[in-house]
């Protein structure tokens, strides 16, 4: 009868998967450029081409990153990071910050070969009046990528201060003129 007590073992392995678990997170913005996740992972994950149903990509005014929100009859294309680490995930946690929230979604790869449930970020207020049009990352890789990553280096670097600044604290030093409300940006 002792057979049937759990294994210490088998618990002992649950509680390491949870801590060490890995993610997948579907990307659509900057972050589907391979400079800006190498700045911030310090490496690039294995990824796929993927589809998001249910949501739509928005410029934002102010801002030469985009958001999604959940729009009936809408998709967004953009791509899953597979492997993606707690402490990974915690710096995009903070590299997203207070602009979007943390959620489960479901994609499809463009390959057709499956479903998946990944996370992704989506804008936080679903009612902004700065969402405008269809943001595109061929031109934000034109306009806007040598910036971006000098931009998210700053940010990176911050991070290793003792009270660093927000990631949107970080964006506005860079991109908008000193004093002045005006971005640097169109």
């Amino acid at each position: 009868m002792s057979s049937m007590a759990p294994s210490p073992v088998v618990v002992s392995a649950s509680h390491s998967d949870q801590s060490h678990s890995l993610h997948n997170v579907f990307v659509y913005g900057s972050l589907l450029a391979d400079d800006i996740v190498r700045v911030l992972l310090k490496r690039i994950p294995q990824s796929s081409s993927a589809v998001l149903p249910g949501y739509q990509r928005f410029s934002v005014r102010g801002r030469v990153y985009p958001a999604i929100l959940p729009v009936e009859n809408k998709r967004v294309t953009g791509k899953v990071l597979f492997g993606i680490t707690n402490p990974e995930l915690d710096i995009l946690d903070i590299f997203e910050d207070v602009e979007y929230e943390k959620s489960v979604v479901e994609v499809s790869l463009v390959d057709g070969s499956e479903k998946l449930t990944t996370l992704t970020y989506v804008w936080s207020n679903s009612n902004d009046p700065d969402l405008y049009g269809e943001w595109n990352f061929e031109e934000w890789k034109w306009s806007h990528m040598d910036d971006f990553v000098q931009m998210t280096t700053r940010f990176v670097e911050e991070l290793q201060l003792p009270e660093p600044k927000s990631r949107v604290a970080t964006y506005e030093s860079f991109y908008y003129k000193e004093g002045g409300d005006s971005p640097l940006i169109a």
